[in-house]
This record gives C-alpha cells, structure tokens and sequence, in this order.
C-alpha cells in the first residue's frame, strides 16, 4: 500500500461514511500537505480504528475503507513521569512513540512545573501528532497531575516499578514476567 498521510480524528466526526472536517484539518489537508478533491489520507480515530479515506468539498471526506493494522504493543504501558522543569514536551513526543498507553505526569517534593489546562492541551497535541507520525493505533491519554502518592496507588496494572540509577539494583529485564499491564514510575 502506497504511505498515506494520516489525521486523527474525533470519533464524533464519523456519521455513515462520511467525517466531517474541522476547520483546523481541513487547513492541515489542503494547505499544509497541499492534498486537493479526491487526494487520499488515513483517519485515525485514536482508539484503533484507521480509514483509507479521500477529500471532499465542502470540510468533509470520504471513506473508502476500513484497514486493518496492529501496530501496538501486546502490553499497556503506562509511564508515571515526576514532571522535569524543561523537557516534558519532548517526554511525550518520545514516549508516544516508543508506545506508552497513558501518561501520568506526577508532581513530588521537587517539582517546580505547575502545568496549566493549555500546557496538558499541549502534551495532548503533541500526543496526538507523535501517534500520526508514528503510525500508532492508539493516541495516549495524557492525565491531570497528580501527587506521586496518589498516582502509584491509583494506577491500575499488573506490574507496578520505579526506575532508579544510584541502586544496586537487578536490571529491569530479570523483574519482568509477563504481563498484560506494566506501570513505570520515572524521575524525582
């Protein structure tokens, strides 16, 4: 199959087979990707569902098909990240990639970053645009800060581990048995 541009979108925007465009992608499409009437891209819902899909006039597009893909992980994957002061725009990006599920920024005794609800629209963006360009199925979510407490006892998976670097302690290859399910707490 020939590689398509891809663009998430929201379940909502499906009705039938058509999806309708928000301004914002619709620009996206024709004016940063210049695609035109007829050009095909993948729609991404975000929950793994993708679409072979072609523009229309008038913010709509049209799907072709349905297309099948298991690009995930066999394992959710959650990161619990202790917020740096810098970086955590690049945190995402990156993790996003390498296939986290859920990103749960953390706050400690130490952290100095107190994100607003435009910083957590940020990292939903950034989120959202390293799993389109990183051919995920699935766009992490990205909760509300927590307090490390909360958020290690909150957190719901089969094996829960807190990376540390001044411990003698066994790699994380020899901890790990399988599992559906696995909680990473970075950071400090």
């Amino acid at each position: 199959m020939t590689q398509f541009q891809r663009l998430a979108i929201a379940p909502s925007q499906i009705q039938a087979d058509r999806i309708t465009l928000t301004a914002e992608q619709q620009h996206y499409l024709q004016r940063v990707l210049r695609l035109r009437t007829g050009d095909r891209f993948i729609a991404i819902d975000g929950r793994g569902q993708w679409w072979l899909s072609a523009i229309e006039p008038e913010q709509t597009a049209r799907i072709l098909e349905a297309i099948a893909v298991h690009t995930e992980l066999p394992i959710t994957l959650t990161l619990l990240i202790a917020m740096p002061k810098n970086g955590m725009d690049d945190i995402v990006r990156q993790t996003t990639e390498l296939g986290v599920t859920t990103i749960a920024p953390m706050t400690s005794d130490r952290t100095l970053l107190q994100p607003s609800g435009q910083k957590l629209d940020r990292w939903r963006r950034i989120a959202q645009e390293a799993a389109e360009q990183s051919e995920r199925q699935l766009i992490p979510t990205i909760l509300e800060p927590i307090a490390f407490r909360e958020a290690v006892q909150q957190v719901d998976s089969g094996q829960r581990l807190i990376g540390v670097t001044r411990l003698n302690a066994p790699a994380l290859r020899y901890c790990l048995p399988p599992s559906e399910s696995v909680a990473i707490a970075i950071g400090s």
